[in-house]
């Protein structure tokens, strides 16, 4: 195994529950209203694959955009700097690259956020890039950006790469590339779901990630013909 492609919200940021506030604060200016718990079960899609779930196809023809730019805003303005990364981000992240790994970010979110991100985290200098919904056609649980990802690591065999999410749409974006999915339980996602969408491994957060780090890479990423473990 080469390198790890992580998602950002709600895997190495708490930023899940501030995502529902945002959306649902959207919602109802556009008039529109949906129990918090709806809500919640479509985070980690991005805006394009988010938005069907609760417009209809007249609703998107006629103001989907409008509402997308309004969300976005209030999020980067009111929520963004309430986001707070999870314990143990670097620490992992320094503990994968002294393993001769590779990390890219591979989020549904917008490139901007992905960059403030990347400065909160302060793991720049130990990532080879990101990719984020800006990169794609589709955003998850389509495959695009995972595919980036693979691409933004020169084109290594999905057997070569693991992605590590904390939704069931990670689990189904990955799966679609040919990539398995480590999985955390820190953005909100039961344990049950994320196994039932195929995680082959659940943590609850980063820094349990990094506890575990060593007997995981024996146990559930085997050795492949290119693997340098």
């Amino acid at each position: 195994m080469l390198a790890f492609i992580f998602d950002i919200d709600g895997t190495l940021v708490d930023s899940n529950e501030l995502h529902v506030d945002s959306w649902d604060r959207a919602f109802r200016r556009f008039g529109k209203q949906f129990p918090r718990e709806k809500l919640r079960a479509q985070i980690g899609k991005g805006s394009d694959q988010y938005l069907p779930e609760f417009l209809t196809p007249d609703e998107i023809d006629r103001f989907s955009k409008e509402l997308d730019d309004y969300r976005s805003d209030l999020f980067r303005k009111e929520y963004l700097p309430k986001v707070r990364p999870f314990p143990k981000v670097r620490e992992l992240f320094r503990r994968i690259r002294d393993d001769d790994k590779r990390i890219v970010l591979a989020s549904s979110g917008k490139k901007e956020d992905t960059k403030y991100y990347i400065d909160l985290i302060k793991i720049d200098d130990l990532i080879e890039g990101s990719t984020s919904g800006d990169d794609a056609d589709k955003s998850k649980p389509a495959p695009d950006i995972f595919a980036a990802s693979l691409k933004k690591l020169g084109g290594i065999s999905p057997a070569d790469a693991v992605t590590v999410g904390d939704t069931r749409f990670d689990i189904e974006a990955a799966r679609k590339t040919g990539l398995t999915t480590i999985a955390f339980l820190c953005g909100g996602t039961s344990e049950s779901l994320l196994r039932e969408a195929g995680a082959v491994a659940i943590y609850r957060d980063p820094a349990d990630f990094l506890a575990h780090y060593d007997e995981l890479i024996k146990e559930f990423i085997p050795e492949s013909p290119h693997s340098r473990i």
